[in-house]
């Protein structure tokens, strides 16, 4: 269902999520009932009721949900559970993760793919198409996303807002390493220090032309950070550290219960924070990075140097579970290089669950016993007892399910974040 942007739209909007609210407080409920609760017009009610079953949000309740009396029951309306209402594309570096919840805000789906890392933009949405597909058990030409409309995405490199994201498609030049992932995507580095505003990203066309809804957009690495505080590993808290260790190393912050992006959407660039003063050079231009460290090519790399084998981190999974010295010497001192940092990001920040992500987290406590033996030796006493490491739950979809949040917007850790998918940038509206 699509409605013009303005202020009838945006009124009609409200009128929607008032009705869809109330049928996620109450259960099924007659149009009678429906309208002692909203307080709409016969005429409004039964207009907005027209089009959330139209578009297939609202459905009529079974016999058995319909409530008993005499005579011949009122038909009962309900949200409809089967109905995909809202969906988070996550376009990580290496591969393509979706997932959907429904009006009950239940997770009914989720997909990942893995793709090469220059995959052109075209193909990833395509492949984004066929993810979200296989989830509604329908084509794209038939998908209903309801009276929310719109779809979150996440993406490697700084974003400066929700409707806005970098300029430019992959670069054939080196990464900028910024925001969890070598960030070839990003084009933000301009030399001046800017990041580019009100800019479509390109998958934020491409999305708007397959799906023709509005698509907000943020970093990947800050939604999984969104996704973890709402529905995993940090549900319910209001002070929490995100660290991602993937291809590249970023993470997120909840401080004060609200998600906090910075100046310039520029927040959670802990793989950018100097770690070995006299180590690599990084993507990003620094030298020492704890993505020269901690990323999984990194890791990988140190550990073949040292006489071992492993394609990939599923390898090198084995290599700890079979008690391999070399792996094991390797995560120890990886491990304290990022205990050491998220001391000084307690120190400087005080969050109260410091949550631990990305396909190097698999490592186990090869890698989570030397961070939390170095973060208790470095954190201030008096905090040493009162932060809890967790290792994240979400796995792959977290940033997908961080997109949803973005379009649901009723976690209150959006409170300072702009507002909905009225939001989305005028130009994918009047293409």
């Amino acid at each position: 269902m699509s409605h013009p942007r303005g202020p009838l739209s945006q009124l009609r909007r409200g009128h929607e999520e008032l009705v869809l609210g109330l049928l996620r407080k109450h259960g099924p409920l007659s149009r009678g009932e429906l309208g002692k609760h909203c307080g709409l017009s016969r005429t409004t009610l039964y207009d907005i009721l027209a089009d959330l079953v139209s578009s297939g949000a609202v459905v009529t309740a079974t016999a058995q949900e319909a409530p008993r009396g005499r005579g011949r029951p009122a038909e009962t309306l309900t949200l409809n559970p089967d109905a995909g209402q809202a969906i988070g594309i996550d376009f990580a570096r290496r591969g393509l993760h979706v997932a959907a919840v429904n009006l009950a805000h239940e997770i009914v789906g989720s997909a990942s793919e893995p793709h090469a890392a220059d995959l052109p933009w075209e193909q990833r949405v395509a492949l984004a198409e066929r993810l979200v597909g296989s989830l509604t058990g329908t084509g794209s030409g038939t998908l209903r996303l309801g009276a929310l409309s719109a779809i979150g995405v996440g993406v490697v490199g700084p974003v400066s807002g929700p409707a806005s994201g970098p300029a430019d498609g992959p670069a054939d030049g080196p990464a900028s390493g910024l925001a969890g992932e070598p960030a070839e995507e990003a084009g933000a580095d301009r030399g001046d220090g800017d990041v580019r505003e009100a800019v479509p990203h390109p998958v934020q066309t491409l999305l708007r032309e397959r799906f023709g809804v509005p698509v907000l957009i943020d970093n990947n690495t800050r939604l999984a950070a969104l996704g973890e505080a709402i529905w995993g590993a940090a549900a319910g808290g209001r002070d929490v550290l995100y660290l991602r260790l993937s291809h590249g190393v970023g993470g997120g912050l909840v401080v004060g219960g609200s998600l906090h992006r910075g100046a310039y959407g520029l927040s959670g660039e802990f793989g950018h924070i100097t770690v070995e003063p006299d180590g690599a050079r990084c993507d990003c231009g620094g030298t020492g990075c704890l993505e020269t460290v901690a990323s999984i090519r990194a890791v990988l790399d140190a550990y073949r140097a040292a006489g071992g084998r492993a394609g990939d981190v599923r390898e090198l999974v084995k290599a700890v579970e079979g008690g391999d010295a070399s792996a094991l010497t390797l995560l120890d001192g990886v491990g304290t290089r990022i205990g050491e940092m998220l001391a000084a990001l307690c120190n400087a920040i005080g969050p109260s669950v410091i949550v631990i992500g990305g396909e190097l987290a698999e490592t186990g406590d090869a890698l989570a016993g030397p961070i939390e033996r170095a973060l208790h030796d470095h954190v201030m006493p008096v905090s040493r007892h009162r932060v809890s490491l967790r290792r994240a739950t979400l796995g792959e979809v977290a940033g997908a399910l961080g997109g949803i949040a973005l379009v649901l917007h009723e976690s209150p850790l959006l409170s300072r974040y702009p507002a909905g998918p009225d939001l989305a940038t005028e130009d994918l509206m009047n293409p």
